[in-house]
């Protein structure tokens, strides 16, 4: 399988298996992860993605170039996902988190990929670039529209024109990554995360994760003024109430999901 998928305890664990290919994604890899990302919208019992690449060399090395399609440049672009490299780059229908485990390379379409992630925990020797440059590409699958809307502009475009890669550490410090840990502690660094996102209200988390992805172009009185639909559900919800009585109670709070 290209692609595993698993679910455990509401978290679903999304793994990129092609670790003799660097986790390069091809054409049927690509239809995995879409076929994945539509079962997980779908799937109201799951709270948490942890999206990574087998192994220990590569998150993703982007798209495999041995399995180019001939397309010319203007086709490829013309036939672009609109959710994006890998179907997460640029996708907006995902209403539950996604975190990056971020264990070596993630390069071209694997670092576009983290792009779309909304947490990212990276290994100390994880390294990230844009180096379709260097091959006359260019990163059209969310890479050059989503890197300077995240890290200052000048160092996305110095990373783009240049192709060169950036350290995990230098990452962190221009706040794209979350965390930066030792390769043995990255497994234990994600499982917190993810049990924190998942101990959560899950109508709560929605309602935050569709304002950061719908609100970051308005200002803030714009952005608190939008009567978003996944914000009016949360405030309605019995779990709102569950929230205040637990606390109350001094008890973990039990999420219904409504």
């Amino acid at each position: 399988m290209s692609v595993l998928f698993e679910i455990e305890d509401g978290i679903a664990n999304v793994t990129i298996n092609r670790p003799e290919r660097m986790n390069a994604v091809d054409p049927a890899t690509e239809t995995e992860l879409e076929r994945i990302w539509a079962e997980i919208e779908a799937d109201e019992a799951i709270r948490c993605v942890v999206l990574t690449g087998a192994g220990d060399r590569a998150f993703s090395a982007g798209a495999d170039m041995k399995s180019d399609s001939g397309k010319s440049g203007l086709e490829y672009w013309a036939s672009l996902n609109p959710n994006g490299f890998g179907g997460i780059a640029m996708r907006q229908s995902l209403n539950v988190p996604v975190i990056a485990r971020v264990n070596g390379l993630a390069l071209g379409g694997g670092m576009e990929m983290v792009l779309g992630c909304d947490i990212i925990i990276a290994s100390q020797t994880a390294r990230f670039g844009l180096p379709e440059a260097k091959v006359g590409r260019l990163p059209l699958d969310g890479g050059m529209v989503m890197l300077q809307r995240l890290i200052p502009e000048k160092i996305a475009a110095g990373l783009m024109l240049t192709g060169r890669m950036m350290s995990a550490q230098d990452a962190a410090a221009y706040g794209l990554v979350n965390a930066v840990v030792p390769a043995e502690k990255l497994d234990e660094e994600v499982q917190s995360w993810a049990q924190d996102i998942a101990s959560c209200a899950p109508l709560s988390i929605k309602a935050i994760k569709a304002t950061i992805r719908k609100t970051g172009h308005l200002t803030p009185h714009e952005a608190r003024a939008l009567s978003m639909p996944e914000l009016i559900t949360a405030l309605e919800s019995e779990d709102a109430k569950e929230g205040v009585t637990a606390f109350r109670e001094k008890r973990a709070p039990q999420w219904r999901g409504c």
